[in-house]
């Protein structure tokens, strides 16, 4: 069984500099690859694209003309041949039209990361041994313990911190005991989690740490605008030093606290969705949620910050792996009329307004509440598919 598991690194300044040339590597190869891919198909669009071996076998002579590649790990060189090639792929066998070219990587606007498939090995309590870097101290290791690495992927996030992501192989997780307890879920906005039982878990407010980033968003934005107006002053002076934008850190510092706060809502919001769905899994062995397009959802404009904000999808995937890993199971029901349909007689009272939380059934004069009466019949569309 597969797990990712997200540690924090703590690089000395030698190691940063080895990191961000490792990045540069990547993008570099990710460039000079495509180029020579994008030559290729316009000389004779007949010819078959290359596949990921024959992108690796050219990585040889590549390391020979820059040798500043051999600072990289090869199979993260690899694995850089091995998304170009996918890339490639999804662009042939796209019959929508929607999956464009693979692109060019920016030194600018590209995430800062890179992945290997070399040996990691676990060097102590808080260290680990990755390849080129060598060890690096970490986080607390002990969440590797009787684990295989498959993968790694280390990242600078925008505040100035380094991770390390690993795909790990456990041979077994402890399953939760069973309780012979079924229950339908109805996701909402005010409340994240309405259950057919009554019980109502209500969404992440993280309004506080929001309100803070947008203050500082707003900020950047002036500021960076600001320095940009200083040095074109200075090109249009025709200064003798003329300023770049690096040389303003007004604009870097508010870059940081924006993104400092915003990592904070999403790892708030993080959590509170694990603790839930642990909580449901430990609780229940039987769980029925509805089949939602939240994309689609999205689409309307009132609420589309309330659904993203409540993160229906992230909770229906936490949901989905954790059944798995400890042994309880998950039905997807269809949505359709589940908010229409009586659930103490059946009958369809036709679409209501989002503004009704409370209808009464005109057939058997049943009080419902909007929500968990949903909820119970997502749970009788669960049984009848057991």
């Amino acid at each position: 069984m597969l797990k990712g598991i997200k540690l924090r690194l703590y690089p000395n300044k030698t190691q940063q500099d080895q990191l961000w040339q490792m990045f540069g590597n990547d993008r570099f190869v990710w460039n000079q690859m495509l180029a020579m891919m994008n030559e290729r198909y316009k000389n004779n669009k007949d010819l078959p694209f290359l596949s990921k071996f024959k992108l690796d076998y050219l990585l040889k002579p590549l390391k020979k003309e820059y040798p500043f590649l051999e600072t990289s790990d090869s199979t993260s060189l690899q694995v850089v041949n091995e998304f170009l090639n996918q890339a490639w792929k999804n662009f042939f066998n796209d019959k929508t039209g929607k999956v464009g070219k693979p692109h060019f990587h920016s030194r600018r606007y590209l995430k800062l990361s890179y992945t290997g498939k070399a040996t990691v090995k676990i060097a102590g309590k808080r260290y680990l041994y990755l390849p080129k870097l060598g060890y690096i101290k970490t986080s607390k290791t002990d969440v590797l313990k009787d684990s295989k690495i498959k993968r790694y992927t280390v990242s600078l996030e925008p505040t100035g911190k380094y991770y390390v992501s690993l795909q790990v192989e456990v041979v077994r997780l402890n399953r939760f005991r069973r309780t012979n307890k079924k229950v339908g879920i109805d996701v909402g906005v005010t409340d994240l989690a309405i259950l057919s039982n009554g019980l109502k878990y209500p969404s992440f407010d993280g309004s506080y740490y929001e309100k803070k980033a947008i203050s500082w968003q707003q900020k950047y934005s002036r500021r960076r605008h600001f320095a940009q107006m200083l040095c074109l002053q200075d090109k249009q002076r025709k200064a003798l030093c003329p300023r770049s934008l690096d040389s303003f850190f007004n604009w870097q510092k508010a870059q940081k606290t924006k993104a400092s706060y915003q990592a904070k809502v999403a790892a708030q919001r993080k959590d509170y969705l694990h603790k839930l769905t642990t909580h449901l899994v430990k609780q229940y062995d039987v769980i029925a949620i509805e089949d939602l397009k939240v994309k689609n959802l999205k689409k309307n404009h009132h609420l589309a910050k309330s659904i993203v904000n409540a993160s229906w999808g992230m909770f229906r995937q936490m949901l989905e792996y954790k059944c798995r890993w400890y042994g309880k199971q998950l039905v997807v029901v269809n949505p359709k009329n589940t908010s229409r349909i009586c659930s103490n007689c059946g009958h369809n009272s036709g679409e209501k307004p989002l503004d009704i939380r409370e209808w009464t059934c005109s057939k058997c004069n049943a009080h419902h509440d909007r929500d968990i009466n949903a909820a119970i019949n997502i749970l009788n569309k669960a049984k009848s598919v057991l």
